[in-house]
């Protein structure tokens, strides 16, 4: 990559969450307003928000409606994977990426080392930086073909 860029300056600053005690059913309806496949699940404290887990779409397709469970009585604690994988906002992209792959996860929570939510990254924007990298690498190589093209003639 042309700039050494960490997880905090990409990261996503507007984070959808979920508390504990919230009802799935109303998890759900957060998802579909907010147009996201997982909230990040939160605990407030006086020195921010901390991250106790995360809730995805899969999850509660697979744990609650796949198991017959009634989603208003069914809480996001319930269904969340708790302790979830986390991001320190000065961790290089490419440690990112790595820790993604290997965990087999497409979302991480940026917080802080006190665990307080900072933001959120997902495959989806790594993706879009990656490309970013990859049309500058292309860009590259169009101006090398025109200069010998210029000078050969």
């Amino acid at each position: 990559m042309s700039e050494k860029l960490n997880i905090g300056e990409v990261c996503n600053r507007k984070v959808v969450i979920a508390t504990e005690d919230m009802s799935i059913k109303e998890a759900a309806g957060i998802m579909r307003d907010e147009h996201v496949g997982s909230l990040v699940v939160v605990q407030e404290a006086g020195a921010g928000r901390i991250v106790t887990g995360m809730l995805t779409d899969r999850d509660i397709a697979v744990m609650a409606v796949a198991r017959d469970f009634d989603p208003q009585t069914l809480r996001v604690a319930d269904v969340m994977s708790a302790t979830p994988v986390t991001a320190n906002p000065e961790d290089s992209i490419h440690d990112v990426l790595a820790m993604m792959r290997s965990r087999g996860i497409r979302r991480v929570p940026v917080t802080t080392d006190k665990g307080i939510l900072v933001g959120i990254v997902t495959m989806d924007d790594l993706l879009e930086i990656m490309a970013e990298e990859m049309q500058s690498f292309v860009h590259a190589i169009e101006s090398a073909q025109k200069r010998e093209a210029r000078i050969r003639g």
